[in-house]
């Protein structure tokens, strides 16, 4: 039997945990398959194939491994209606996990659990099959002599995939916590994973697969943020109607170093606060059109989040602050003019639920059309939010046509992320290339709240994302000096 070459820390590895990731034509599927009918010809190892869904069995990967016994002329091998059985041993078992969650727990007997298209995978399903995967208990109870103890062999779980968002389950557990690794090296191993991305290029065979044709026709005919999606096993983080789309980001991306500018003009900071929960909160530094730093914080209250926030502004000398007013950050007016009080900056409160500031003003005229033909700003958005995400919106158009098409802007309408400085550029990149634009019979520019885009899309909430929306806007009317409010006297007591 042949292997890729990338495949070898695979066939050799006793890790729990191995994922191949890429994209189209790499023969992980094929290569993975074949380690494991190798494992269960010499080895006798049992295979239990896994996928999300699989309503009969011809959606699993049984018709591969079928295959490859015939191409490898393995004997022994019975292929049977519902298992691929090896004497009186069924060696390979196929299931769905999502509608077999009892029986995938109490699996036993099996030494290798291998998930097909692991990127479909429900957190449920990852919760489910990752402590069933276990190895067999010692001879004798609690403990036997080193004499007596049974030969155990590594029960071990492999995901083959093509990555869909950043944001999905499998990627946030087997992929993003690896990321700066695997993109550096293309494999990332510790005591227990072994992540290897492997894709059309690390396959030697590929050339023979008759997939090249189509792979030049998709570099020369896709937008290049689903042929990378594709071929290459990036990230597929947009969605249907997104306000910005990857391609427009991905030019973003150290825009000011690729195109030449000054980090120069106004240094904003702004938060977006959550509670203790499933959120994270937001906050992002940026100076002129340059964005700096987006952080996020976990842990901790909406108060703790706060005073993290403006410690944070502090520390990058802000001109202008402002936080995210609506729901439970309006209580954090007091706390944070405290903080800032003797701070050389200025803040707002942001409500993105308020109407558009301006409203009165002509949105982004035309030199082309005469001023009566042109909307007015309150014509066109339908709330603060959907404002000034259109404003990073079409920043990022501006920059993505410069960088990509070499049309010249104004800088100071343009934005740039500084790779260097942020930590998490993937995932601010998800959330922004999945902000859809939500239907409105009205015609304005409309965005779905964070409970809508939890409830309809299983999208989390967008704090970074939103944290770099509120940057935006930083000098108007409602930009204060931090104060302190005076305490309310009790009345005196009027004499009688």
């Amino acid at each position: 039997m042949y292997l890729a070459e990338k495949l070898e820390p695979v066939l050799t590895s006793t890790k729990r945990f191995i994922a191949v990731v890429g994209g189209r034509g790499s023969s992980k599927s094929l290569g993975i398959g074949g380690i494991r009918l190798i494992k269960a010809k010499d080895n006798e190892e049992k295979t239990y194939c896994l996928r999300e869904f699989q309503s009969s069995i011809k959606n699993s990967v049984m018709s591969l491994l079928k295959d490859e016994i015939d191409r490898l002329e393995l004997d022994g091998f019975d292929v049977l209606d519902t298992t691929i059985r090896r004497g009186d041993v069924d060696m390979f078992q196929f299931a769905g996990i999502a509608r077999n969650v009892a029986s995938i727990k109490s699996a036993h007997g099996f030494h290798c659990f291998f998930v097909e298209e692991a990127q479909f995978l429900s957190q449920e399903s990852i919760d489910v099959l990752t402590p069933t995967a276990r190895n067999k208990p010692n001879k004798g109870l609690p403990r036997v002599s080193r004499e007596e103890e049974e030969d155990l062999t590594g029960v071990s779980m492999v995901f083959v995939a093509n990555p869909e968002s950043s944001e999905d389950p499998f990627s946030q557990r087997f992929i993003v916590p690896f990321q700066a690794e695997l993109d550096r090296n293309g494999i990332y191993e510790d005591d227990m994973h072994l992540i290897v991305v492997m894709n059309y290029h690390d396959n030697p065979w590929f050339e023979e697969s008759g997939l090249e044709q189509e792979r030049v026709w998709a570099k020369d005919n896709l937008p290049r943020e689903l042929y990378d999606h594709i071929w290459l096993g990036d990230y597929n983080d947009s969605v249907e109607n997104s306000l910005i789309i990857g391609e427009w980001f991905d030019a973003c991306v150290d825009a000011h170093k690729k195109l030449g500018w000054r980090e120069n003009g106004a240094r904003i900071a702004s938060h977006d606060p959550s509670d203790t929960g499933d959120d994270s909160k937001g906050y992002t530094f940026r100076h002129g059109s340059v964005i700096k730093r987006v952080e996020e914080k976990v842990e901790g209250d909406v108060n703790e989040g706060g005073h993290w926030a403006t410690d944070q502004a502090i520390a990058d000398r802000a001109d202008y602050f402002t936080w995210d007013a609506d729901g439970m950050g309006v209580a954090l007016n007091e706390q944070i003019s405290k903080d800032l009080v003797d701070k050389p900056m200025r803040i707002a409160m942001f409500k993105g639920s308020e109407s558009p500031d301006n409203p009165k003003s002509i949105y982004k005229p035309a030199q082309s059309s005469i001023v009566e033909n042109q909307k007015l700003v309150e014509d066109i958005f339908r709330n603060k939010r959907a404002q000034y995400y259109t404003e990073l919106r079409d920043r990022v158009y501006r920059t993505y046509r410069w960088v990509a098409h070499g049309e010249f802007a104004d800088q100071d309408e343009c934005i740039s992320f500084d790779s260097e400085t942020i930590s998490n550029l993937k995932k601010l990149r998800a959330e922004l290339c999945r902000m859809p634009v939500k239907p409105n019979g009205n015609g304005f520019i409309e965005l779905y709240t964070k409970e809508m885009m939890k409830s309809k899309f299983g999208f989390n909430s967008p704090n970074l994302g939103d944290s770099v929306m509120m940057s935006m806007r930083y000098i108007n009317e409602n930009v204060v000096k931090p104060k302190i409010p005076k305490p309310i006297r009790p009345m005196p007591l009027r004499r009688r």
